[in-house]
């Protein structure tokens, strides 16, 4: 039986190593590529290992392109949605999961079925209403839909709903109001959830191209998705500076979750669990 077990754990492991190497085929090409110059990018056969390492690719993304300069665009930008949406979705979870009032539950089933309408049919009516307030081409027209998510208010409902009333009632009992319950019990509580949607949220916002392509039309306010779509012209593509760019573009995701994978994963595995 033991036997079986270990073989069966064996095969386990093999496919899922399989997957991952797979998987990983597309990043390793994209990191051939941004160290090839352009004599060698349609070589045949393919030079996985470039014979000759270049960084012209490097050197033209961070000199000849506004690179650093749409970096800050996106990290502000990102950094404000990220913060919004956990926000607004803590405190509507909030009042989803301990308080009771009337249609509450048909509201929430609207809400979630707001879940199955794209970004491509709500982006009309959202553009001519911040255009009619004038936030069209700005930050805060870019960062404001994101104080709607229902995909965060779903997940943090569902884990503030098994955080005890205790908590809440001798908070009351002890003179805090509301908003210091949310503010001093809830959030510490619920560190873990909003941690991964912090991630998650981050990443999302950190690679949106749909969006900041309608609302910004000042050159100088483009985010980083929008300025490296550029160099996918027409007539040709420069491959190699494209992923170059895009490996520069990654770094802040991956230091974000370097230091959070420990809350991410602990986030998922108690939300499926819940």
């Amino acid at each position: 039986m033991n036997k079986k077990l270990k073989l069966k754990s064996l095969s386990v492991i093999a496919i899922l190593f399989l997957i991952t190497a797979v998987s990983l085929v597309p990043f390793l090409w994209m990191i051939s590529t941004s160290l090839k110059n352009s004599s060698a990018l349609m070589a045949v056969p393919i030079e996985w290992i470039p014979k000759k390492v270049s960084f012209d690719s490097f050197v033209k993304v961070l000199k000849e392109l506004p690179f650093l300069k749409s970096l800050m665009n996106s990290v502000a930008i990102t950094l404000g949605s990220t913060i919004l949406t956990l926000v607004s979705s803590s405190l509507a979870a909030f009042i989803f999961a301990k308080f009771e009032f009337k249609f509450k539950n048909l509201i929430f089933i609207l809400f979630l079925a707001s879940m199955m309408v794209p970004i491509q049919v709500t982006g009309i009516p959202i553009f001519i209403i911040l255009t009619k307030l004038g936030l069209n081409n700005s930050f805060i027209g870019v960062i404001a839909p994101s104080i709607f998510n229902v995909f965060a208010i779903f997940l943090l409902r569902q884990y503030m709903k098994n955080i005890s009333n205790e908590f809440i009632e001798a908070a009351l009992i002890d003179g805090a109001n509301l908003f210091q319950v949310y503010l001093k019990i809830i959030v510490p509580m619920s560190l873990v959830p909003l941690t991964t949607l912090f991630v998650i949220n981050f990443m999302s916002y950190w690679n949106d191209y749909f969006w900041p392509l309608i609302i910004l039309t000042d050159p100088n306010k483009v985010t980083l998705p929008v300025l490296l779509s550029k160099l996918n012209t027409q007539y040709a593509t420069e491959y190699n500076t494209l992923m170059a760019g895009s490996l520069v573009s990654m770094t802040p995701i991956l230091v974000v979750y370097t230091f959070a994978q420990k809350y991410f994963i602990r986030g998922i595995q108690e939300g499926g669990i819940k």
